[in-house]
C-alpha cells in the first residue's frame, strides 16, 4: 500500500520490481506479484517462494468483476468465493416462490447449475512494466493536467494494442499513485453457473452486530463453475485442498486482490478525508440504510429483494465510521505527521533533494485544501449519488458511449475504450430483474440525498426536480423509461449520438441533464487532484525509496496481490483471543442469544446437528495484511494447498486503509475442513465434496 514513484526515466531502474529486495515490517504488504519479499519471508518462516510456485498460485488466483477475488479449486473450472460475492446473483437467479437466499442451493450434476448474469471472471496471465513509455508522453513544461490527459491517451493506446495483439483483457495499472505503471493481462470468463451457495443467515451468522468481529462462525462460502464454449473450464493451476487444515503458527498466504488502500497519503490528505470527503459519504449511507429498512418493512418479498443492498450498506457504515475514528484518533495522525516531518526533514537537508522532492507536500496539500468548493457537486453529479437507480446507471452508460463513440480512442473516457467495451456491455446488457418500487424508492431517497447536500435553489437541482417532490419525480422517472427491456437497450447501444441527443425517454433525458456538468467535474477533479497526485506522490515515493528503500510496496488497486502471515490469535481488552472457532461454537453462540436474529440458525443446521464433528474448526484467523476486495480470497500454505476461504478482518483492522498494526489486525477465514464438514453433512452435496478433495 506504500508509496507512489517517480516521474524521470532516469530513476525507473530504481524502482524495477525485479532489481528490489524488499524487508517489510511484520507481516505487512499487499506485494505485486512481481515484488515478492522473497528473502524477508525465508528469513522469518524459512520458506523459499520460486517462480514456479509463484506462477502456480497467479495462475490459481481468480478476480471477480463485482469487487471480490476467488480461487480455481478443481481441475474441472471449480471457483471457489465467498456467498456475498455472489449474494447479488443469488438474489437476481432467485424467485418469491424459490428464495435461494432462504434455502441454499446444490448442483448435484452440471445439469443443475444455474447461469449467473453479467458476472465476468479474470485470470492475470502476464504483467509488463510500461512506466517508461507512459511518462515518456509527459514533455517538460506540460502542466499537471495536461500530464495527466497525456498519460491517459497513452495508456488508452497500450491497451488497445495488447488487446488486439493478444485476445486478452488488458489493463494499464497505476502503481505508487503515478510511481509506475503496469499493464495487466487477462484471461476473461463471462460464462459463469451457481453450483453452491448455503442459506445466507448461515452464511451471514450474527448479521450486522457480528460483522468485523472475531470469535465468528459463518461459512461465507460460494462455488461457482466457470465455462469456456460452453464447457467447463480446465485451468491451467488449480489449489488443491487441505483436508488436514493449518495450525496456530504456520506459515499462510493470501492471493487476492485489495481494492483501495491510502497509507500512502499525507497528512492532508488524510485531514481532508476525515473532515470532509468520508463524512459526505456517511450521511448518504446512513439516509440508504434508513430507506432500506423502510422498504423491507413492507413484506418478505421487498425484503428479499433488498437484504443483499442493506448488507452492504451496513458493512460500509462500518468500514467508513472506522476509517473516521482511526483518522480522529491522536497516535494514529501523530505518527503519520511524525513519519512525513523526518522524511521532510531529510529531505531539506540536501539541496538537490530539497530541488526535487521538496514541493510535493505542499502541491498536494493544496490540491485537496480546494476540493471541498466542489466535492459535493462532485458527488451528487460526476459519482452518481444523487440518481442511485440501476435504470439511471444504464442511462449515462448510454448517453456517454454514444458521445465517446464519437471520439478517438485514445481521447475517450477510459472506461468506453475499445479494450474495456466488453465489461461495459456485460453489464449493460444484464437480464437481472428490475423491480420498479424498489427503483423508485431508492430514486426518491437519493434526489433526497441531493437535495440535502446541494439545497433546493441550486440551479441543476431544480432542472432536474421540475418543481416536483424527489417522490414524484422518481415516480415520473421509473414510469416513463423503457430501459427496463433489454432489447431496448441493446438498441440504443448501437445508436449514433444524434439518436441520443433527440431521444424523449425520461432517463436518457435526465442523463443527458446532468452530463455536462458531470463532467465538468470530473475534468477539474482529474486535473486539480488527480494530475497533481500522479506527479508529486511519484515524487514522495521516489524520495521514501532513497530513505526507507526496503519497505516500499504500492497501495492496493484491486490488482492481484500476495500477502503473508502466520495463523495467530491475539490481545482485546486485556483478553487473549484464540485464532480458531469450532463448529460447536456456531451452536453454543446461536443459544447464547436464544436463536433469536440474527443468531437463529436454518432448520436444515438444526436438523443435522447431531450428525457433525462439533470440534471441526470452522473460523480462524491470520496477521496477513487484507483489504475489501480480498473477500474471497484464497488463504494457502506454503504447499499451496488451500487451507482457508478469507470473508473478513477483526474491527481493529478497520483502520487497515491508513495503517497496519500486526499486533491486533486480522484477517478472518472460513476453515477447509469447517467448509468439507458442511458440505457433506448438512447440504448432502458429496458430489462437490468429492471433486474438491480428489482435485
Amino acid at each position: 500500500m506504500k508509496f507512489r514513484k517517480l516521474l524521470c526515466v532516469l530513476i525507473l531502474a530504481l524502482f524495477s520490481l525485479q532489481t528490489l529486495n524488499f524487508s517489510a515490517l511484520a507481516d505487512e504488504g499487499m506485494w505485486t506479484f512481481n515484488n515478492v519479499p522473497r528473502a524477508e519471508i525465508k528469513r522469518k518462516y524459512g520458506f523459499e517462494i520460486t517462480d514456479a510456485w509463484l506462477k502456480k498460485v497467479q495462475l490459481a488466483s481468480v478476480r471477480f468483476n463485482n469487487g471480490g477475488s476467488g480461487s480455481f479449486v478443481s481441475a474441472n473450472g471449480l471457483v471457489l468465493t465467498n456467498y456475498h460475492i455472489v449474494e447479488d446473483i443469488v438474489n437476481e437467479v432467485s424467485t418469491p416462490q424459490k428464495d435461494l437466499a432462504k434455502e441454499g442451493f446444490v448442483a448435484h450434476n452440471a445439469g443443475e447449475e444455474i447461469k449467473a448474469p453479467s458476472l465476468e471472471l479474470n485470470v492475470l496471465e502476464s504483467v509488463e512494466d510500461v512506466t517508461a513509455r507512459v511518462n515518456g508522453v509527459v514533455k517538460p513544461g506540460l502542466s499537471d493536467a495536461e500530464g495527466f490527459a497525456a498519460r491517459r491517451a497513452e495508456t488508452a493506446a497500450i491497451e488497445g494494442e495488447s488487446s488486439k495483439a493478444t485476445g486478452l483483457r488488458s489493463d494499464v495499472v497505476t502503481l505508487y499513485q503515478g510511481g509506475q505503471y503496469n499493464l495487466y493481462r487477462y484471461k476473461k470468463y463471462t460464462d459463469v453457473r451457481l453450483v453452491f451457495v448455503p442459506e445466507f443467515q448461515a452464511a451471514f451468522f450474527g448479521g450486522d452486530p457480528d460483522n468485523f468481529n472475531f470469535p465468528r462462525f459463518n461459512i461465507d462460502m460460494a462455488l461457482v463453475r466457470v465455462y469456456e464454449n460452453d464447457q467447463p473450464v480446465h485451468p491451467a493451476s488449480f489449489f488443491k485442498w487441505s483436508k488436514a487444515g493449518s495450525k496456530d503458527g504456520e506459515l499462510a498466504f493470501v492471493t487476492g486482490n485489495p481494492g483501495n488502500t491510502a497509507r500512502l497519503n499525507t497528512v492532508a490528505h488524510l485531514q481532508e478525508l476525515r473532515d470532509t470527503s468520508i463524512p459526505i459519504v456517511l450521511r448518504l449511507l446512513e439516509r440508504r440504510e434508513a430507506m432500506l429498512k423502510k422498504y423491507m418493512a413492507l413484506g418478505e418479498e421487498q425484503t428479499r429483494q433488498s437484504q443483499n443492498e442493506l448488507n452492504s450498506v451496513q458493512n460500509s457504515l462500518k468500514v467508513y465510521r472506522g476509517q473516521i475514528a482511526g483518522l480522529k484518533d491522536n497516535a494514529l495522525m501523530d505518527r503519520k505527521m511524525k513519519d512525513e516531518a523526518a522524511l521532510r526533514k531529510s529531505i531539506a537537508a540536501d539541496p538537490d533533494r530539497q530541488k526535487t522532492y521538496g514541493d510535493a507536500w505542499d502541491a498536494i496539500a493544496k490540491a485537496h485544501q480546494g476540493l471541498p468548493s466542489y466535492t459535493r457537486e462532485r458527488r451528487i453529479f460526476d459519482q452518481a449519488s444523487g440518481f442511485n437507480s440501476t435504470l439511471f446507471g444504464f442511462a449515462r452508460i448510454l448517453v456517454r458511449r454514444a458521445a465517446e463513440n464519437e471520439k478517438p480512442n485514445a481521447q475517450r473516457l477510459p472506461e468506453f475504450t475499445d479494450a474495456r467495451r466488453a465489461s461495459l456491455e456485460l453489464a449493460l446488457y444484464s437480464t437481472a430483474p428490475i423491480h420498479d418500487d424498489f427503483e423508485k424508492l431508492k430514486l426518491a431517497d437519493s434526489l433526497g440525498y441531493m437535495v440535502e447536500l446541494l439545497g433546493a435553489d441550486h440551479p441543476l437541482v431544480k432542472q432536474i426536480l421540475e418543481g416536483k417532490t424527489p417522490e414524484a419525480r422518481a415516480n415520473e422517472l421509473i414510469e416513463g423509461t423503457r430501459l427496463k427491456d433489454v432489447a431496448y437497450r441493446k438498441e440504443l447501444a448501437t445508436a449514433k449520438w444524434a439518436t441520443i441527443e433527440s431521444s424523449t425517454d425520461p432517463m436518457i433525458v435526465l442523463a443527458r441533464t446532468v452530463d455536462a456538468t458531470a463532467r465538468e467535474l470530473r475534468k477539474r477533479y482529474e486535473g486539480e487532484v488527480t494530475g497533481v497526485e500522479r506527479a508529486n506522490y511519484a515524487k514522495i515515493a521516489r524520495a521514501r525509496f532513497d530513505t526507507e528503500g526496503t519497505k516500499l510496496y504500492p497501495d492496493a488497486t484491486f490488482t492481484l496481490r500476495l500477502s503473508y502471515g502466520a495463523v495467530k490469535g491475539y490481545m482485546e481488552n486485556g483478553k487473549k483471543v484464540t485464532p480458531y472457532t469450532t463448529l460447536g461454537g456456531l451452536y453454543d453462540r446461536s443459544a447464547q442469544f436464544k436463536s433469536e436474529f440474527p443468531y437463529n440458525l436454518p432448520q436444515r443446521w438444526l436438523d443435522k446437528k447431531a450428525a457433525l464433528d462439533l470440534s471441526t474448526p470452522f473460523n480462524f484467523v491470520t496477521t496477513n495484511d487484507i483489504i475489501g476486495g480480498n473477500s474471497g480470497s484464497p488463504t494457502i500454505n506454503k504447499n499451496a494447498e488451500l487451507i482457508g476461504l478469507i470473508f473478513d478482518g477483526n474491527i481493529q483492522s478497520l483502520v487497515g486503509d491508513f495503517i497496519y498494526d500486526e499486533s491486533v489486525n486480522r484477517a478472518i477465514s472460513v476453515d477447509s475442513r469447517g467448509m468439507l464438514e458442511v458440505l457433506r453433512k448438512v447440504f448432502n452435496a458429496n458430489e462437490v465434496a468429492d471433486e474438491l478433495t480428489k482435485g
